[in-house]
């Protein structure tokens, strides 16, 4: 039996994102998914001689903006290079990238797990093209390539060997996976493979400085397969250590049908690429004037706004981590509290109500039928009094929705939805509770409290929900506590 307990694992991934741009990177070819084999391609593409490739500037600005928002320095000299690690379904047969210049450089990605908060520190992030596709089963006899993806502009995050568990690894993606989709970099998509990570894995006893030999496995496409992955490898390769055996440095990939990795060649090292300049693209120079153009340019990030959402409007860390945690919900609160200052109860709304409708409906915030404005005044409306929360979110909410009208009160008006604070209308109605329940009122009298809900739903049916809910209260406890 293995002694888990006095090994320290430690993990650094590698996450290759596609860029959100409409071509290629050096290239006008389409960049889109899910085209038809072969259709997004050119001369370029396919390495013809005598063709020349030009980057793609947009892509450059999004990386930029990438480490900006992780807190990189950002290089402003840089150039590609070409990887001469034999590829099949790059037609050039190389791969360019950067290896010397990446366009940025340490950082960090800030993570929250069940031991607290910190930062997850980064190596590096640099800019490369995707490879195309390889396919082996559309045939028994060949081995078909697409080469759609070829081309693609992608950024690799590397991290430094920072981690120490899964459930970091896990934290840690999902939060660039946040940010990225957030900073409209990449759309995060791991089943159609725009966001991929490697995790490169190794043990070493608890206190030792050195790292251990590592394994690299690659193609995790799923947050949930990181996990798996690494937790695997962990417990492999104690086990082997521990049995006597000694762990070979390799590249391994993950079955997902079994949660276990598997060998697939021994892992290469950095020379065995054979880095040099590529002599068909110039370097690129990064003024000042565009980095700061970028980052005026760039969107509160999440973290930012969750810290303004707890401190300046009051709201709990769970309502403030949910509605950060996604770009459209983000965008649909903040255009709510620019039309009313009720911060909680928009979030309250927005975490209950249109929320369910939203998962019931199988859409976002982004496609809610209901503007931020519409949603305002219905706010409003409960706040000032005029409707009770019940009403409002399971029959006026309703009928706007339906009815695609967007004031709250004029809808409230016609479907007879106000509530009513005339004292002497309240009263009656509190007074005819009261007769109607003699045997209740005696058993509050004698000390059940509790019983006030039970008065409140009562007067709430026969004024059919429109008494005012703080007036009723008041009346009742006046009325239920006066002498016999």
């Amino acid at each position: 039996m293995s002694n888990y307990d006095k090994y320290e694992a430690v993990i650094g991934l590698e996450v290759h994102a596609q860029l959100l741009t409409q071509s290629k990177l050096f290239c006008g070819d389409s960049a889109a998914f899910g085209a038809a084999p072969n259709t997004h391609i050119s001369e370029i593409t396919l390495a013809y001689p005598g063709t020349l490739p030009k980057l793609n500037k947009e892509a450059a600005t999004l990386a930029i903006r990438l480490g900006l928002a992780c807190n990189c320095r950002i290089e402003r000299k840089n150039y590609f290079a070409r990887k001469n690690y034999f590829y099949p379904d790059l037609p050039k047969g190389y791969q360019v990238s950067q290896h010397t210049t990446p366009i940025c450089v340490g950082g960090h990605v800030g993570i929250q797990t069940a031991t607290g908060e910190r930062n997850i520190i980064l190596n590096r992030i640099h800019i490369e093209e995707d490879a195309g596709k390889s396919i082996h089963d559309a045939d028994e006899n060949y081995t078909c390539v697409d080469y759609n993806r070829a081309g693609v502009p992608l950024v690799e995050i590397v991290t430094e060997p920072d981690m120490h568990n899964a459930d970091e690894a896990y934290a840690y993606i999902t939060e660039l996976r946040k940010l990225v989709r957030y900073l409209d970099v990449c759309d995060g998509n791991m089943e159609e493979g725009s966001l991929r990570c490697d995790a490169n894995v190794s043990i070493r006893l608890k206190g030792e400085k050195n790292l251990g030999i590592k394994v690299e496995v690659k193609n995790l496409n799923s947050i949930r397969n990181v996990k798996k992955a690494i937790e695997y490898e962990i417990k492999r390769m104690i086990d082997i250590v521990e049995s006597g055996g000694t762990i070979i440095q390799q590249t391994r990939s993950f079955d997902a049908a079994t949660d276990t990795t598997f060998a697939m060649r021994d892992k290469e090292e950095a020379n065995d690429y054979r880095y040099f300049a590529d002599p068909d693209l110039p370097p690129f120079i990064i003024t000042e004037a565009e980095i700061n153009s970028i980052r005026n340019a760039m969107p509160a990030l999440p973290n930012a706004l969750k810290e303004k959402y707890k401190t300046q409007y009051g709201l709990t860390e769970y309502d403030a981590s949910v509605i950060t945690d996604d770009k459209e919900t983000i965008t649909y609160y903040e255009a709510i509290i620019k039309e009313c200052n009720h911060y909680k109860a928009a979030a309250n709304w927005l975490l209950g109500p249109v929320k369910s409708y939203c998962n019931d409906k199988g859409i976002t915030a982004a496609a809610f039928p209901l503007s931020a404005k519409a949603l305002a005044s219905l706010i409003q409306l409960v706040e000032d009094g005029q409707c009770s929360f019940s009403v409002a979110s399971s029959r006026l909410l309703q009928a706007m929705l339906e009815t695609g009208k967007t004031d709250a009160l004029a809808v409230a008006t016609t479907l007879n939805l106000l509530q009513n604070s005339d004292g002497d209308a309240i009263a009656a109605w509190v007074d005819e509770v009261i007769n109607n329940m003699p045997d209740k009122v005696a058993e509050y009298r004698k000390g059940k409290k509790g019983l006030i809900g039970l008065f409140m739903g009562e007067v709430k049916k026969i004024s059919k929900g429109k008494a005012d809910p703080k007036m009723t209260t008041q009346l009742l406890t006046e009325k239920l506590n006066e002498k016999n």
